[in-house]
C-alpha cells in the first residue's frame, strides 16, 4: 500500500518545478514511510510515489516503475491479489521478472493487452497512474469497489492528481480555487463528499471502476471498465447451497488476502463479519493470527466481551484496547488530521484508534466491510421496503394510510417513507442526518443550492417488484454509504501507514454474492442470515445478536462533557463562521439544545467540526 502522485500537461508545456513537486509528494508519507521514488519525462508527466512494502520488499520493486521496453511508466496504490495468476497469461518469452511483486506484473500486463482490456483482469484494490511515453498519453484507473482512492483536479491545462485531497488542494495552479457550493451542500447533508465530487472547483475523484484517458492534445474520456451486477433472476435459491458458495468464495478470497512478505493480522469485533474474516484467516495462518479490538466506556456501544468470546473460540492472539473520551480527545487532532478532506463519519476516532493499535505489530490488516452492503445487513432495507405495496396509491391516499397506521399501530406497517414518490428520496434521506430546513438556517447562502447532481448512487427508480428494489437499494449501499465506510478505513489506515484488506470486496465474492436469492439473509426479523449461519457453523454457539454496533461511540455524550469546549471553539470561530457565511445565532442554538440533551444533534455537530477543522489546516500548510 502506497501513496501516489502526479501531474500530467493537457494543452500545457510547464511542469511545476521538481523542488516544489516532490515537497507535496511528501505529504504522502505517512501512506508510504518505507521509501519515496520520482520520475518524469522533463516535458509532459511527472510522477511521484511513496511506498509502504509488502511484496517484494527489495528496491528493485520500487515505483515509479518503467517497463522494459521503455514504453511505460506507472505508478500504482494498492494490491492485485490474482497477479501471480496473471503472470501465465504473459509469454515468457516475451517478458522476464525481476521481482515478484504485483507492480511488475500489471505493468507487463498493461503492456501485453493494453491499459483498457488488462484492468478488466485485475482482483484487487488499486488506484493506478500509467503513462504512455510513445503516445504521450496518460491513464488514471481507480478499482472497481472503491477501495482505494483517486483524486484528480483540471485547471489551466494541468491535470493533478493523488491519493489525497489536500495533494491537490496544495498544487499552485489550484492556489487560488474556490470551494463549490453544490458540493458542499451535498458534504452537509451526507458527511461526506463521494465520487466523483471534489470540494474544489475543477477537483473531482475517479468513480469505482472507472478509467480516465487523457492526451497531450486536450483529450480527455471516461468510461466503466466494470458495474455492480445487474439485475437477474436468481441462480442460487436453495441455503444450503448458498452456503457452500459463500464458504467457497472467501476460503479464496482470505487466502489470497493473505499473501504478504510483512506481518499480518485481523480486525475483529463482536459482530458477524470481522469474526468471519478472521475464522478464515487462522485456516491459513500456521500460528495464532493477531486480532485487534477497541472497546468503549459506554455499555451499549461496547462489544468487546463478545469479541473476546470469538478471539477465544477462533484460537487468535487477541489485543484489546478499551477508550473513553478522554483518550478519544488526546487523539481527537490526529484523527482529524488524516482525513485530508472533509469527512464526518464519527467512527473515524474508534477505527483510527484500531489502525494505530494493530500497527504496533503488523503492517497489514483484514477487514469484515462489504458485509452489509452485500448481505441485506441494516435495517433501512426493511424501513424502505416495507412502503413498496402501497406506492401505487396517489400521494393523498398514502397520506391518509400513514396517519392511519401511525395512530392505531405506532407506523408497524408503513412509515414516512411512504410520503415521498420516489423510494430512493427516502433512501437518501435515511443517509442524512442534517435535514435540508436545517441546513437551510445555519447556511443561509445556501439556500438556493441543490446538492451535486452528481452524485447518483441513490437515483433508482421504484420497481414493481420487493425483488428488483432489494438489488437496486443494494447497489445504492454499494455506491453510497459503502464509499464513505471506504473512505474512513483508508484515511484512518494510511495515516497509521497500515494496508486494510477487504476480503468481502473481492470482484469475484461481489459477483457470486448478486447470483444469491436475497431472502435467504432478508425478510422479518431477518439481517445477514446467511453470513450468520455461516458463523454459528464455524464457531461453536456465537454471541450473535440483532443490533448492530461496530466500531461505534457515545459521541453525542462526549460532546456534551469531554468535547465540550473543544468542539465550540472551533465551530464558533471567526474565521469560520465568516469563511462559510454561517449564522451564528442558528448554530448556537443547535448547540444549546444538544447540551440541555433536548436533541440529539451529534452528527450536525461533528460534520461542522470536521469542516472547520480541515479549513484550518489547509490553511496552515506552506508549500514553501
Amino acid at each position: 500500500m502506497c501513496g501516489i502522485f502526479g501531474e500530467f500537461n493537457v494543452n500545457k508545456t510547464n511542469l511545476i518545478d521538481k523542488h516544489l513537486f516532490i515537497k507535496l509528494n511528501e505529504l504522502n508519507f505517512l501512506r508510504g514511510p518505507d521509501s519515496g521514488g520520482y520520475w518524469s519525462d522533463q516535458t509532459h508527466c511527472q510522477l511521484g510515489f511513496r511506498r509502504l512494502a509488502i511484496l517484494d520488499l527489495r528496491a528493485e520493486a520500487n515505483q515509479p516503475m518503467q517497463s522494459a521496453n521503455g514504453k511505460w511508466a506507472m505508478v500504482f496504490n494498492g494490491e492485485v491479489y490474482n497477479h501471480l495468476e496473471l503472470r501465465k497469461l504473459l509469454p515468457s518469452d516475451k517478458y522476464i521478472f525481476k521481482t515478484h511483486s504485483d507492480t511488475e506484473t500489471i505493468l507487463n500486463l498493461f503492456d501485453h493487452l493494453g491499459p483498457n482490456e488488462a484492468v478488466k483482469l485485475f482482483d484487487g484494490m488499486f488506484a493506478i497512474a500509467l503513462y504512455n511515453l510513445e503516445e504521450r498519453k496518460l491513464f488514471l484507473m481507480r478499482d472497481f469497489a472503491g477501495i482505494k482512492p483517486l483524486f484528480y483536479g483540471i485547471k489551466n491545462g494541468a491535470l493533478v492528481f493523488g491519493s489525497q485531497f489536500d495533494l491537490i488542494y496544495h498544487h499552485p495552479e489550484f492556489k487560488q480555487a474556490t470551494i463549490n457550493p453544490e458540493v458542499l451542500k451535498t458534504y452537509i447533508q451526507y458527511h461526506y463528499i463521494p465520487a466523483p465530487l471534489g470540494l474544489l472547483n475543477d477537483t473531482y475523484q475517479l468513480n469505482p471502476g472507472e478509467i480516465l484517458v487523457a492526451d497531450v492534445n486536450g483529450n480527455i474520456n471516461k468510461s466503466t471498465y466494470w458495474e455492480f451486477p445487474k439485475y437477474n433472476e436468481h441462480t442460487v435459491e436453495h441455503e444450503n447451497e448458498a452456503l457452500e458458495i459463500i464458504d467457497h468464495e472467501l476460503n479464496i478470497a482470505v487466502k489470497n488476502e493473505m499473501l504478504s512478505d510483512v506481518p499480518l493480522g485481523t480486525f475483529l469485533s463482536g459482530g458477524i463479519d470481522s469474526p468471519l474474516i478472521t475464522y478464515y484467516g487462522q485456516q491459513f495462518s500456521k500460528s495464532p493470527l493477531e486480532a485487534f479490538s477497541i472497546g468503549s466506556d459506554s455499555q451499549i456501544h461496547d462489544e468487546s466481551e463478545d469479541a473476546e468470546w470469538y478471539a477465544k473460540n477462533i484460537g487468535v492472539e487477541h489485543h484489546l484496547e478499551k477508550m473513553n473520551a478522554g483518550y478519544a480527545l488526546s487523539m481527537l487532532d490526529k484523527v482529524i488530521e488524516s482525513l485530508k478532506e472533509p469527512l464526518a463519519d464519527f467512527s473515524i476516532i474508534p477505527t483510527y484508534l484500531v489502525c494505530q493499535f494493530a500497527r504496533k505489530n503488523v503492517t497489514v490488516a483484514l477487514s469484515g466491510d462489504g458485509g452489509d452492503e452485500l448481505f441485506f445487513g441494516y435495517e433501512r432495507f426493511n424501513s424502505v421496503l416495507k412502503n413498496l405495496p402501497f406506492m401505487k396509491l396517489n400521494s393523498f391516499s398514502r397520506k391518509i394510510i400513514y396517519g392511519y397506521d401511525k395512530i392505531f399501530y405506532q407506523n408497524k406497517n408503513i412509515n414516512d417513507n411512504v410520503l415521498n414518490d420516489n423510494l430512493c428520496d427516502s433512501h437518501a434521506q435515511l443517509h442524512s442526518r442534517f435535514r435540508v430546513a436545517q441546513v437551510n438556517k445555519i447556511f443561509p447562502s445556501l439556500i438556493n443550492t441543490q446538492i451535486s447532481s452528481d452524485f447518483k448512487a441513490y437515483k433508482y427508480q421504484n420497481k414493481s417488484s420487493e425483488t428488483e428494489m432489494l438489488h437496486e437499494m443494494a447497489k445504492a449501499e454499494f455506491y453510497g454509504m459503502m464509499q464513505k465506510t471506504l473512505a474512513k478505513v483508508d484515511r484512518a489506515s494510511m495515516s497509521n501507514s497500515l494496508e486494510v484488506r477487504v476480503p468481502f470486496l473481492q470482484k469475484s465474492f461481489i459477483e457470486k454474492s448478486m447470483s444469491i436469492n436475497p431472502y435467504l439473509s432478508y425478510g422479518n426479523n431477518k439481517k445477514k442470515d446467511l453470513l450468520k449461519k455461516l458463523l454459528t457453523q464455524k464457531t461453536t454457539n456465537p454471541p450473535i445478536g440483532n443490533t448492530k454496533r461496530g466500531f461505534s461511540i457515545p459521541l453525542g455524550n462526549w460532546i456534551r462533557e469531554d468535547l465540550k469546549e473543544v468542539i465550540w471553539e472551533s465551530i464558533s470561530s471567526k474565521n469560520f463562521i465568516t469563511t462559510y457565511d454561517i449564522n451564528l445565532s442558528e448554530l448556537s442554538q443547535l448547540y444549546k439544545l444538544h447540551q440541555e440533551n433536548k436533541v440529539d444533534a451529534k452528527w450536525q455537530i461533528f460534520t461542522l467540526y470536521v469542516l472547520a477543522e480541515w479549513k484550518k489546516r489547509m490553511d496552515a500548510y506552506k508549500l514553501i
